[in-house]
């Protein structure tokens, strides 16, 4: 802190009066009251310049402070009669949704249970029937063509037999439990 008593005196007048003795003379001496008084003045004024800078660092945001601090009103509060009668109505219209759609799961899964079966069904016949020419000799390019087919068909059929099953397991795993 600097006191402004302390600071350099200011240059010499300008004027043509003459030079007043109490303010040329450096070495006059001030009565210790009157120095005092001038020291208070200044810790006064570095006080209340101190106050005034920290009060301006306190208060230049007021306006978007008191735009962030402004109160909504958000939330209206309820009693539990009503938080049940609404959550009844709720189940009341999504129940028939849901029973709906676990029905029409229930009718995919019991069609790709029946698509399974006719496809195992189709894989055994093949097998049938290999294993029936392979007994039997092979006696014109026809039937060897024949046979080829009905083994590149088994193949295929036991792909999508895999498939299936992988589906349905899939299926059951994310039907939800009925209560």
């Amino acid at each position: 802190m600097s006191r402004l008593s302390m600071l350099p005196r200011s240059r010499e007048s300008v004027f043509a009066s003459g030079i007043d003795v109490h303010r040329s003379d450096a070495n006059a001496v001030c009565p210790p009251n009157l120095r005092e008084c001038v020291l208070a003045m200044e810790d006064c004024c570095e006080e209340a310049h101190e106050a005034q800078q920290l009060l301006r660092n306190g208060t230049f945001d007021l306006p978007r402070m008191n735009k962030v601090l402004e109160n909504q009103r958000v939330f209206l509060l309820i009693d539990e009669a009503t938080v049940r009668r609404y959550k009844a109505d709720l189940a009341d219209e999504i129940e028939p949704q849901i029973n709906e759609l676990i029905d029409r799961a229930e009718k995919g899964l019991n069609a790709l249970s029946r698509r399974e079966g006719l496809i195992q069904s189709k894989v055994e016949v093949a097998h049938a029937m290999q294993s029936k020419v392979a007994t039997a000799p092979t006696s014109d390019k026809r039937e060897e063509r024949r046979l080829q087919m009905l083994a590149k068909q088994r193949q295929r059929l036991e792909v999508e037999a895999k498939v299936l099953e992988s589906e349905i397991l899939a299926l059951q795993h994310k039907r939800p439990k009925r209560t």
